[in-house]
C-alpha cells in the first residue's frame, strides 16, 4: 500500500508540491486582496519543518532560496534608474545612513536595557538596520521602478546592507579573535578591487558578447545568469555578502538590458514563477510559533524589535521626505520597501547564534519581526506603489489625446528585431497597446498568394520575438499596387501615432530623399514618423547624438519627439550630443530641459550646414547613434539640406542613425 512519510524526501513530490503552492497560494491571496508574495510566506509557516512538516528546509530548499534572493537584488540592479541614481546619490546615502543608524540606536538600546553584552547589543542594532528588497518586485510590476523614490530606498540598500554586514564581519572577527589592522587593510584592498572589476570590466564583457555572440535567445540569458553568479561568489572572496555582487552586477548590466526587452522579460519570468517563491517558501519555513508560547520574554522580545523596526524606518523615510519634499505616498512606499526584513537580518542573526552571542528565544523573535515585516511590506508597496503610479499618469508631459499606437513596416526580415528592440524602449511601459507590424505585399493580378505567405511567415518571427519580451503583437497585411498606400491605409484605419521604418541607406533615384515609399508615406501622413538605419545593437550604444535644425522647436510635434529621444537615451544610458543649426543654444537648453525624462544633454552650436559635415561628421563613432529631427517638406523648420542629410551621414559613417519627422497639425 502507498504511503508517504514526513517530511516528504521524494524530490520529485517535493517539486510538485513546492509548484502547486506557487500556483495556489497567489490565488488564494488574490482572492483576499493581499499582496501574493506573503501567501507563500505564509505557506512556508504551514508546509514546514515547525508548521505540519510536509517539508522540511533541506539543502535543496535552502539552495533554490539562496538563488532567488540573489535574483531580487540583481533585478533590483538591473531596473534601477541609473541617471536618477547619480543624480540622487546623495539622497541614497542620507536615506541609507537614517534607514540603518536610527533602528541601530533602537536596537542597541533594547538589547542593553536586557543585559545583553555589548558584541550582542551591536549585532542587534545592525540587524534592525538592514533590510531586504523583499516587495521590490510589485514596485515592478506596478511601473514605478524608476520613480525617484524607489531610486532612493534601493540606492540605500547598498549602504544598509553593507553597513550591516560589514559588522557582522567585524563582530564575528572579534569573537574568533581576527580583528587586526592587516584584517582592515586586507578587506579594504579586496572590495575596492571587487567594486572596480564588476563594474568596469563586466560592462567592456557585455559589449563584446551582445555585440559579437548574442543569438536572442537562451545564450543571452545563460552569460546574465554567468555574470550574476560570477559576481556574488567573487563578493565572497572580498569579504562582503553575495548579495552586495547580485546588486553590483545588477548595476553593471543595466545599461545593456532593455527594460521593456526579450532578455529583461526572461529574467523576471524564471525568477519570478521559480527562484523568488523558493525563497519566500525557505523564509516561511524558519518561523517556529512553538518558541513563542513555551517562552514569553521570546515573544515581549519579539513585539519590541517589531515595534523598533517600524518606528525606526518609518522615521528614516519621513525626514527624508522633509528633506526632500517627497509626496505622502512615496514616504509610504519607501517605508514599504524598505521595512522587510529577510536576507542580511537572517545572515547576522544565525551566525549571532552560532557564536553564542543570541539563545534560542532572540532567534525565533527576529524571525517573528521577519514575519510581520515581510507581512507589512508587501501590502505597503501594493497600496502605495497604485497610488505613486496614479500620480505620475497624471503629470503633463504624458500623451492622453490619442492612444499610443505604433506601427512598424516590416520588409527585409534582417532588420526586424532591431526596429522592434526600437519599439519596444519608446513604448509607455503602463501603456497597453500592441505593436502593429505590418507588411505590405504588391498586388500581381492574382499571384499574390505565394508573396502572402512569405509575408505572414516574417511577421511570425516578429510574434516570436515581441513575445519574448511579453508585448502584445497585432499583425496586419495589406495587398495594394503601392506598399507606400497598403501603409498609409493601415495607418488610417488603427489611428497609428508613430511609424518605425527601416532605410537601407540607398535610393533608387537621385530625386527622392529617402526612397520612393518612405517619401510617399511622409507626404501623406502627419503622424511622427522615425526612419532608422540601426547597425550595431541599439544596448551597445554610448553616445546619442542630436541634430536640431533651425527653427525645429516650432514643429507642432517637437516637444513628443524630443520626448521619445531622451526616452531612448534614458532607456540606453547613453550620453547626449545635441548640435544647434543656427539657433540660440540658452533657449534650446531650456527648452530640452523641461521635457521628461531628466536626461542631461550638451549642447553646441553652429552657424552653417556645412560647418555640421566639417566639424562634427568625421568625430562621428561606429557605436553613435546620430538622431536627425528633420521636417517634411513645405512645412516649418524645412530646408532644403535636410533631404540630403541622410545621404552624407549614410556614406559619412558606418555608425546607425534616425531620421526623426514629429508630427504635424492636421490641415
Amino acid at each position: 500500500m502507498f504511503s508517504i512519510e514526513l517530511p516528504v524526501t521524494d524530490p520529485v513530490l517535493i517539486f510538485a508540491l513546492a509548484m502547486l503552492i506557487f500556483l495556489l497560494a497567489p490565488l488564494v491571496m488574490n482572492r483576499l486582496r493581499i499582496p501574493g508574495i506573503i501567501g507563500l510566506i505564509i505557506a512556508g509557516i504551514i508546509v514546514g519543518p515547525n508548521g505540519l512538516g510536509v517539508l522540511d528546509r533541506d539543502p535543496t530548499i535552502v539552495l533554490l532560496g539562496t538563488v532567488g534572493l540573489l535574483y531580487i537584488i540583481f533585478i533590483a540592479g538591473l531596473e534601477i534608474d541609473l541617471d536618477g541614481f547619480k543624480k540622487y546619490r546623495n539622497r541614497s546615502l542620507i536615506f541609507g545612513l537614517l534607514s540603518f543608524h536610527i533602528p541601530f540606536i533602537l536596537g542597541f538600546g533594547l538589547a542593553l536595557s536586557l543585559q545583553y553584552s555589548i558584541p550582542a547589543a551591536i549585532l542587534l542594532g545592525s540587524i534592525l538596520g538592514s533590510h531586504t528588497l523583499l516587495a521590490y518586485p510589485i514596485a515592478s510590476r506596478l511601473g514605478v521602478a524608476k520613480n525617484k523614490a524607489v531610486t532612493t530606498a534601493v540606492g540605500g540598500l547598498i549602504m544598509t546592507d553593507t553597513l550591516a554586514l560589514l559588522v557582522l564581519a567585524v563582530i564575528a572577527g572579534m569573537k574568533q579573535g581576527d580583528i587586526t589592522a592587516m584584517y582592515w587593510v586586507q578587506l579594504a584592498i579586496s572590495l575596492t578591487l571587487f567594486v572596480l572589476i564588476v563594474l568596469f570590466c563586466v560592462p567592456i564583457i557585455g559589449k563584446v558578447f551582445f555585440r559579437n555572440i548574442s543569438s536572442h535567445g537562451s545564450m543571452d540569458y545563460l552569460f546574465v545568469m554567468s555574470i550574476l553568479f560570477v559576481c556574488a561568489f567573487l563578493a565572497t572572496v572580498a569579504g562582503v555578502q553575495p548579495i552586495i555582487g547580485a546588486f553590483l552586477a545588477g548595476l553593471a548590466l543595466n545599461r545593456l538590458i532593455f527594460e521593456q526587452g526579450p532578455l529583461m522579460n526572461r529574467i523576471k519570468f524564471v525568477g519570478n514563477a521559480l527562484f523568488i517563491p523558493f525563497f519566500l517558501l525557505s523564509v516561511g519555513m524558519l518561523v517556529d510559533f512553538r518558541v513563542l508560547i513555551e517562552q514569553p520574554s521570546a515573544l515581549l522580545f519579539a513585539f519590541s524589535i517589531v515595534l523598533l523596526v517600524n518606528i525606526g524606518k518609518g522615521l528614516a523615510a519621513w525626514i527624508s521626505a522633509k528633506i526632500y519634499h517627497y509626496s505622502d505616498a512615496e514616504v509610504k512606499l519607501m517605508y514599504g520597501l524598505t521595512i522587510p526584513q529577510a536576507a542580511a537580518t537572517l545572515a547576522a542573526t544565525l551566525v549571532g547564534y552560532e557564536l553564542g552571542l543570541f539563545h534560542l528565544a532572540i532567534v525565533n523573535g527576529v524571525i517573528v519581526m521577519i514575519l510581520v515585516t515581510c507581512l507589512i511590506g508587501p501590502y505597503m508597496v501594493e497600496k502605495y506603489s497604485r497610488r505613486v503610479a496614479e500620480i505620475e499618469e497624471e503629470l503633463p508631459y504624458e500623451r492622453t489625446q490619442a492612444p499610443e499606437r505604433i506601427l512598424i513596416p516590416l520588409a527585409n526580415p534582417k532588420t526586424i528585431e532591431s526596429l522592434l528592440d526600437l519599439a519596444f524602449v519608446i513604448k509607455t511601459p503602463t501603456s497597453t497597446e500592441p505593436l502593429y507590424p505590418i507588411s505590405v505585399v504588391r498586388a500581381n493580378n492574382g499571384e499574390e498568394a505565394g508573396k502572402v505567405a512569405e509575408a505572414e511567415k516574417m511577421l511570425g518571427h516578429a510574434v516570436m520575438y515581441a513575445s519574448g519580451a511579453d508585448i502584445p503583437i497585432r499583425l496586419l497585411t495589406r495587398v495594394d499596387h503601392n506598399p507606400a498606400s497598403g501603409i498609409i491605409r493601415a495607418i488610417t484605419d488603427t489611428r497609428i501615432s508613430t511609424v518605425i521604418i527601416g532605410w537601407n541607406g540607398k535610393l533608387s533615384t537621385s530625386q527622392k530623399i529617402l526612397g520612393g515609399v518612405i517619401d510617399q508615406v511622409l507626404d501623406q501622413t502627419n503622424q511622427m514618423i522615425l526612419v532608422t538605419k540601426l547597425t550595431h545593437p541599439l544596448n551597445t550604444t554610448k553616445r546619442m547624438v542630436v541634430i536640431l535644425p533651425p527653427m525645429v522647436a516650432r514643429k507642432p510635434g517637437f516637444k513628443d519627439t524630443i520626448r521619445v529621444v531622451k526616452k531612448l537615451a534614458n532607456q540606453l544610458g547613453a550620453t547626449m550630443l545635441g548640435i544647434v543649426i543656427k539657433g540660440d543654444q540658452n533657449y534650446y537648453q531650456k527648452l530640452l530641459g523641461e521635457e521628461k525624462p531628466d536626461v542631461s544633454m550638451t549642447l553646441e552650436t553652429v552657424e552653417k550646414w556645412i560647418e555640421l559635415e566639417n566639424n562634427y561628421f568625421h568625430r562621428f563613432k561606429d557605436d553613435d547613434l546620430i538622431v536627425i529631427i528633420s521636417a517634411r517638406r513645405g512645412t516649418i523648420a524645412w530646408h532644403p539640406y535636410l533631404e540630403r542629410l541622410p545621404r552624407e551621414i549614410a556614406t559619412a559613417t558606418k555608425g546607425s542613425f534616425i531620421v526623426a519627422f514629429p508630427e504635424e497639425m492636421k490641415i
